[in-house]
């Protein structure tokens, strides 16, 4: 049977609960007072999807996790999240093949894929030849940067 365990994770010497107060804070501006935004997180790595979840929502979003792209997608519908936040190989459903579906149906939505394989190039292409462009970001990713990049798709 799994034991959960608690992880203490320090990025420069620093524990993660410091690096992410000393971030600013989701702009509450761009949405009603005391709501915050909604980001979709998606890897089939779980440790990393609940990690990268505790990060945002350290930081002020309202965060919803999903293990694949298919379950994703089935959440986002309901959702409808401001963000999607996603790993590009996964099984049953790839990152990007999960961006294109989400990008037809919510155009609203702000999309940041990541992925740690230098081998998505070809995803990518494919996603390019549809008409689709998606910013990616390396893993792993630090905080301070994934918190910035997602600033910048506003």
């Amino acid at each position: 049977m799994f034991e959960p365990q608690t992880i203490a994770i320090f990025l420069s010497g620093r524990p993660l609960d410091e690096v992410i107060a000393s971030q600013s804070l989701v702009e509450t501006s761009q949405h009603e007072e005391g709501i915050p935004p909604t980001i979709l997180v998606v890897d089939d790595e779980r440790l990393v999807a609940d990690t990268i979840g505790e990060i945002l929502e350290g930081a002020g979003y309202s965060v919803t996790i999903a293990y694949d792209g298919t379950d994703a997608l089935q959440l986002a519908n309901k959702l409808k999240p401001d963000y999607l936040l996603s790993d590009v190989l996964m099984p049953r459903m790839n990152g990007i093949d999960l961006a294109i579906a989400i990008r037809r149906l919510h155009p609203a939505t702000r999309i940041l894929l990541f992925s740690g394989n230098v081998g998505v190039s070809a995803i990518l292409e494919q996603g390019r030849k549809q008409g689709y462009e998606f910013q990616v970001l390396g893993k792993p990713v630090h905080p301070a940067m994934l918190l910035k990049r997602l600033a910048e798709l506003e």
